[in-house]
């Protein structure tokens, strides 16, 4: 009972602490992402103002570091969705400028935001993903994989963005081509016919799995960000068995990677139940339609709560006994 009562103790001292700091909330940036980064960061910086903090928000640009600097910003909750703000580069920013930040870390996110690097950790690790293989700068298309259909991604993109199915062959190199306006990498592999699975990951711990149903097609931008356009069970209709199992996938795979914070793992479920990893996701959208806060609210933790374990325990993480001695 005196272990709990100074956990809880601790816990009340941390929060008191972060709410005499200043915490910048990191949203907009530059990639292609940046109107749902928006969102998110607009999400967050209310939270955070419910809660008490002393939030500033930050459209990101190429002058952040100054503008961190002027803000005298001490810790960081970053909304940033894309390149620059899911694939490292703000985040060994911060850890040059010595300021505690929200999420994973440099490396972790440069794999995670790298599909075909995330896939290859995936292999090492006996992850189930499917087959695939990469095309890289201006090599030439060839018969890469055996099976249609594919699908043909950026390797370093979100959203589904540059994103095709191909059914025909003949159509290969032109999907290659749509993604290659996006990223000089992409990666091709198998297209898995199912369900469509995502395991929101908060601490190392797994939230309850949602199953995403699009009304049209495949799940896009548009049926990501527009209200009605996606179906979303929560819990997904699985059996307690195949339940727990996509559940430890989704913390070997969150580990394999070396994630923190709050992540998203998105897995395909084939005809015969068979789970596929696709990718990790470690800033997963903040938005009224994200997944993160659905799986969280379904588990009891509200949005504003969400919010303030995300900055606690990444601010926690990071900070030791001397000012940027963290990941």
């Amino acid at each position: 009972m005196w272990g709990r009562t100074r956990k809880i103790t601790n816990y009340k001292l941390r929060i008191s602490n972060l709410k005499k700091r200043r915490i910048g909330v990191l949203m907009g940036g530059m990639s292609s992402e940046r109107e749902v980064s928006i969102r998110s960061g607009t999400a967050v910086y209310n939270a955070l103002i419910e809660n008490g903090y002393k939030a500033i928000p930050i459209d990101v640009g190429r002058d952040i570091a100054r503008i961190i600097e002027k803000k005298k910003i001490d810790a960081v909750f970053i909304a940033l969705h894309g390149r620059y703000g899911e694939d490292g580069t703000i985040q060994g920013l911060l850890k040059m400028m010595g300021i505690p930040y929200t999420g994973s870390g440099v490396l972790a996110s440069a794999l995670a935001f790298d599909k075909a690097a995330a896939k290859e950790i995936f292999c090492f690790h006996n992850i189930p993903t499917s087959e695939f293989t990469v095309v890289r700068g201006k090599e030439r298309v060839k018969d890469v994989l055996p099976l249609l259909p594919v699908v043909v991604k950026p390797a370093r993109e979100g959203s589904t963005i540059g994103v095709t199915v191909v059914k025909n062959k003949r159509l290969l190199k032109k999907a290659v081509d749509i993604a290659r306006r996006f990223d000089s990498k992409v990666v091709i592999e198998r297209f898995i016919a199912g369900r469509e699975l995502t395991v929101s990951v908060l601490n190392g711990k797994p939230l309850p799995v949602i199953e995403i149903r699009p009304k049209k097609g495949l799940y896009d931008y548009r049926s990501k960000y527009t209200k009605g356009m996606t179906e979303y069970i929560l819990p997904a209709c699985l059996n307690k068995k195949l339940e727990e199992k996509i559940k430890v996938i989704a913390i070997e795979t969150y580990n394999s990677i070396g994630c923190s914070g709050a992540a998203r793992v998105d897995v395909m479920l084939d005809c015969n139940d068979k789970p596929y990893v696709l990718e990790v996701n470690t800033i997963p959208g903040m938005t009224e339609l994200s997944l993160l806060p659905k799986a969280a609210d379904f588990a009891g933790i509200s949005f504003p709560q969400l919010v303030e374990y995300m900055l606690i325990d990444g601010i926690r993480w990071r900070e030791t006994s001397g000012r940027g001695q963290y990941d």
